[in-house]
């Protein structure tokens, strides 16, 4: 109820303030499971991509973000689970698997999952290889991937800042990827990384971002 409420009133008023171009829409199926898998730029993408995309997006948040006290406590959570994202404890040496357990049941209820397969956001405008939780995904629920290409984000805010500033945002959908039977009889690790391989080139073909070459990892917390 909360998000249909929330998405009922915030992407209209957000889709009319920033304006950004949204290419492709066609391509994410209307219903049914599908990952959507994303590059990385800004913290606000969590929320530009489901503000263009009439159908629920969940994206997994840190816990903390639903778990503060008091008044802001509640706003800021009644906010998360408004945009239609889920907890997930970073802090736990159990929490990438529990991500993917999450991620399984969201597909399982024919829902859409969205997921960053860079891991963090990319400090540099690079595009970073992919971790294979995205090939999981896709192998364990047959569901499609949808890669989209975020440009702009960056900008609308930048790393570090809590407001959204006025900025130029495009999001390209590309066309779904299937790999339901196709990696039949491929040793698992093998079939993750060659499906991620291929949706981050999926994704760098919307983007055309510079490609790293190498894993980005999250800065130590200060």
């Amino acid at each position: 109820m909360l998000y249909e409420v929330v998405h009922a009133v915030v992407p209209p008023v957000a889709k009319a303030v920033w304006r950004p171009e949204v290419i492709g829409l066609h391509n994410l199926p209307a219903t049914g499971p599908v990952i959507v898998a994303s590059n990385h730029l800004s913290f606000a993408d969590s929320m530009v991509i489901p503000f263009v995309v009439p159908r629920k997006v969940v994206f997994l948040a840190k816990e903390d973000y639903f778990t503060g006290p008091g008044v802001k406590g509640a706003l800021i959570r009644g906010w998360f689970e408004g945009i239609g994202m889920v907890p997930v404890d970073r802090d736990d040496t159990r929490s990438a698997i529990a991500s993917l357990d999450t991620a399984l049941a969201v597909l399982a209820a024919g829902e859409a999952f969205g997921i960053y397969p860079e891991g963090t956001r990319s400090r540099d405008g690079r595009l970073y290889r992919g971790r294979t939780g995205v090939g999981h995904l896709a192998l364990t629920s047959g569901a499609p991937v949808v890669p989209v290409g975020l440009s702009g984000t960056e900008d609308l805010q930048p790393v570090g800042s809590t407001v959204p500033r006025l900025a130029k945002v495009t999001v390209r959908f590309g066309k779904p990827l299937h790999f339901a039977g196709r990696y039949d009889g491929v040793p698992p690790g093998r079939a993750r990384r060659a499906i991620t391989d291929e949706v981050m080139a999926g994704i760098a073909r919307l983007t055309g971002q510079e490609l790293a070459g190498v894993y980005n990892e999250r800065p130590a917390e200060p």
